[in-house]
C-alpha cells in the first residue's frame, strides 16, 4: 500500500439528514438489473414511509415496503437515490448504523458515471440475500486498461499482498452482456449484512486517487478509527485496504469519469435470484417478493455520508 501520510484531507461534502433529500434524486424508473421492485419518486417515498429522517438521531431511512400485499413475481416498493453532484476522486467515507437484509435483498453503495461502461462504476458496498460478505467491485469500459495486479513475486498462488480481501476476477473490463467486473470479496464477516448490523454497523471508506488507485476499507463500530470520527481522516494509518486496485494496472482517471453517487436496494434481480438457492433462501426469489415481513429488515439507517478532498 501506498502512504498518504503528508496529505490533509478537509471536508467537501457532508450529507446527513434531509440532505438526502434535498441534495440526492429519486430514481423512480425500472431497475436495470432487472430487480422486481417498485422505485418510488422522493414524494411517494416519504408518503409511504419508506424515506424519513429519525429525528432523534438525525438519521437518514431509506427501506423496503414490509408491510403491503404482493403478488409472487411482482414488484415491492424500494427507494433508490443518486448524489446531485459528480465526483472525479476523493475520500468517501459512509456511517451506517444497519444496512438492508433478507433473503431476496440487493443492497448497495456505489457511484458510477452517466454512459456505462465507459465512464466507469465503483462498487464500494453490495451483496445479496442477506448472507457473506461484502463484494467490492470496479467496472471499466476499456479492455486491458483497468486490472487487479498480482504481486510480481506471484507463483500462481492467490495471495495478493495489497489487499486483505480474495480477488474474484482480475480484468475491470465490462459490457451488456459480461458485466461482471474485477471483484474482490473481503474476509470480515462484519463487512455486509447481519454480521455488519449485529455490531452495530459501522464505517465503509473508499478512496479513489486518480495517481495512485482505489483503496477499501470497512470498520464495525467498535473498530472505527478516531481520526474519521473526528473528521479528520488518515487513511495511512488504518492498515492494508479490504480491496486495492493500484493505478499501476488500472487508468483510473480514463475510466472512471463524472461519477454520482448511488444508494439503492433492489429486491432479486439478476444477482440476487441467480444466487438465491445457494444463499440458503426458501422456495423462490420470486415467491418471496410476496412475503411481506421477509423485507422487515431491508433499511438503510445512514448517520452520514462524507466527501473528502
Amino acid at each position: 500500500m501506498y502512504s498518504t501520510a503528508s496529505k490533509v484531507y478537509t471536508v467537501e461534502d457532508w450529507y446527513s439528514g434531509e440532505d438526502f433529500f434535498n441534495k440526492w434524486d429519486f430514481w423512480d424508473q425500472a431497475d436495470p438489473t432487472n430487480g422486481l421492485v417498485d422505485y418510488q419518486n422522493q414524494a411517494d417515498a416519504q408518503s409511504k414511509g419508506l424515506a424519513y429522517v429519525d429525528q432523534t438521531k438525525n438519521q437518514t431511512v431509506f427501506q423496503v415496503d414490509s408491510w403491503s400485499q404482493v403478488a409472487a413475481g411482482g414488484h415491492r416498493a424500494s427507494v433508490r437515490i443518486s448524489s446531485q453532484k459528480t465526483y472525479n476522486g476523493g475520500l468517501f467515507i459512509l456511517d451506517a448504523e444497519q444496512m438492508p437484509v433478507g433473503c431476496g435483498t440487493w443492497p448497495s453503495w456505489w457511484t458510477v458515471g452517466s454512459n456505462w461502461p465507459y465512464q466507469g462504476e465503483i462498487d464500494i458496498i453490495e451483496g445479496v440475500n442477506g448472507v457473506g460478505v461484502n463484494q467490492m467491485t470496479l467496472h471499466s469500459g476499456t479492455s486491458n486498461a483497468c486490472t487487479i495486479t498480482k504481486p510480481s513475486n506471484n507463483t500462481g498462488s492467490e495471495n495478493f499482498v495489497q489487499f486483505s480481501g480474495s480477488p474474484l476476477q482480475l480484468n475491470c473490463y465490462s459490457t451488456q452482456g459480461a458485466d461482471a467486473g474485477c471483484g474482490i470479496k473481503d474476509t470480515a464477516t462484519t463487512s455486509f449484512g447481519p454480521g455488519f448490523n449485529a455490531a452495530q454497523g459501522g464505517v465503509y471508506a473508499m478512496l479513489w486517487d486518480t495517481t495512485k488507485g482505489v483503496s477499501m476499507w470497512n470498520f464495525p463500530r467498535d473498530q472505527v478509527p478516531q481520526d474519521i470520527t473526528d473528521a479528520q481522516p488518515q487513511p495511512s494509518g488504518w492498515g492494508v485496504a479490504a480491496g486495492y486496485w493500484p493505478a499501476s494496472s488500472c487508468d483510473i482517471a480514463a475510466n472512471f469519469v463524472d461519477h454520482v453517487m448511488v444508494i439503492d436496494t433492489t429486491i432479486c434481480g439478476n444477482w440476487a435470484t441467480g444466487a438465491y438457492g445457494a444463499s440458503g433462501c426458501p422456495g423462490t426469489c420470486q415467491q418471496m417478493v410476496a412475503n411481506a415481513s421477509n423485507f422487515a429488515d431491508a433499511k438503510w439507517k445512514i448517520n452520514y455520508l462524507a466527501v473528502y478532498q
